[in-house]
């Protein structure tokens, strides 16, 4: 299927490994310009480098900003010109139990992982509103509709991305934009790849045990059985990216791997 994506401009936060680099692959592959996002320089040139050892022939750009420094933000917005698909995924996550969580946690959460996205939209709605044309995809979670009890900074945060894209898809109406929401399951991104192997060396197990151990435990009844990969959520962006999604607009899409169990 052709996406149409050729001539389209992206930006993605938080795109240097993970969810976000497969969003990156995934869109270059279809014709489309990209430019990723990290916030220490020497990754994020690594990784644009990567991409352009993979598609030699694509327009692929790189901005650093840490999306917790205000300052850097405002710098990276100054940059962003002429985007067509904005992907909001820059996140952090940890798992803490309520009674740990500070204030001073709750602002850090709320500040990287929903800010980050009502700044970026601010500042690439307008744009999109004056050629009445634009993609804007919020990387939320599963967590955010069943909180966990030990991420519940975390899972509000997610709830929050879901309100804000409702929101701003209100805002569209007679053009060709829309908004929307991914609410992405367990997946073995970088990140938690990171953690299932430090815990599978404490505890003296083959990774995939490991992995497996951990499905079982915080979702036994997960449909796919097994962690998402990356890949499977950045299918789902490239089809909201583009021009033959229109009808799909405000609404919160599952790639979950069946781990909700509501209609």
């Amino acid at each position: 299927m052709d996406l149409q994506l050729n001539g389209k401009r992206a930006f993605i936060s938080g795109s240097t490994q993970g969810i976000g680099f497969a969003i990156a692959q995934q869109l270059l592959n279809e014709g489309a310009s990209v430019t990723i996002n990290g916030r220490q320089i020497e990754k994020t040139n690594q990784a644009k480098e990567k991409l352009q050892k993979q598609f030699p022939n694509s327009d692929v750009s790189a901005i650093t900003a840490d999306f917790s420094k205000k300052e850097e933000v405002e710098d990276l917005l100054e940059k962003l010109i002429d985007v067509d698909i904005l992907v909001n995924n820059v996140g952090i996550f940890d798992i803490k139990e309520f009674e740990s969580i500070t204030d001073e946690d709750w602002y850090k959460y709320f500040e990287v992982n929903v800010m980050s996205s009502v700044r970026l939209s601010r500042k690439l709605l307008s744009q999109m509103l004056r050629k009445k044309w634009g993609r804007i995809i919020f990387i939320s979670s599963e967590s955010g509709v069943n909180i966990p009890e030990n991420m519940i900074h975390y899972g509000m945060t997610k709830s929050a991305m879901s309100a804000i894209a409702n929101g701003l898809s209100k805002l569209t109406k007679g053009t060709e934009i829309t908004v929307n929401t991914i609410l992405g399951g367990p997946t073995y991104s970088d990140g938690v790849a990171e953690i299932v192997e430090q815990i599978s060396k404490t505890q003296n197990l083959e990774l995939e045990q490991m992995k497996n151990a951990i499905l079982q435990q915080s979702n036994s009844h997960i449909l796919l059985q097994r962690f998402i990969d990356p890949t499977e959520i950045a299918n789902l962006v490239s089809y909201l990216s583009s021009p033959l999604s229109i009808a799909t607009n405000g609404a919160s899409l599952r790639a979950d791997a069946g781990v909700l169990k509501t209609i």
